[in-house]
């Protein structure tokens, strides 16, 4: 039950993150469900959390994006400590295991906050809407 909540405030904070390109949240393109998320114990307190999103297309080239905005939006709003590791679901992109690493990458995801037009597509598709 506990972790239910858990994965019930992860999908609470990730369905409403919008798409950088389409008016559309990424629940509604289909681009997180509730199956996408998983969250484990793995310590006391402590959880895994691991979202498995699936582009709108197999060259999307926003996937490294979105998987940003997840990983964004998750650190900032999860209630608890946490581990995240965000990929793209198995066998729908084309370049899966590059984008894989890339939003994994501690170093890789705040060198990317550091470029003012990234970040601000970032905050523009993470902000809640009024």
């Amino acid at each position: 039950l506990f972790l239910d909540g858990h994965l019930s405030s992860t999908l609470d904070i990730i369905r409403t993150i919008r798409d950088p390109e389409k008016p559309n949240t990424l629940e509604e393109l289909e681009v997180v469900t509730e199956s996408c998320v998983e969250v484990q114990e793995i310590g006391e307190d402590e959880y895994l959390v691991i979202i498995r999103f699936t582009p709108t297309v197999p060259h999307c080239s926003l996937a490294t994006l979105i998987g940003l905005c997840l990983r964004i939006k998750l650190q900032r709003c999860l209630p608890f400590r946490h581990k995240l590791e965000i990929y793209i679901s198995e066998g729908t992109h084309s370049t899966e295991e590059d984008i894989n690493k890339q939003i994994n990458d501690k170093e890789r995801v705040a060198a990317a906050m550091e470029n003012p037009n990234l970040r601000e597509i970032v905050e523009q598709c993470v902000t809640e809407p009024d």
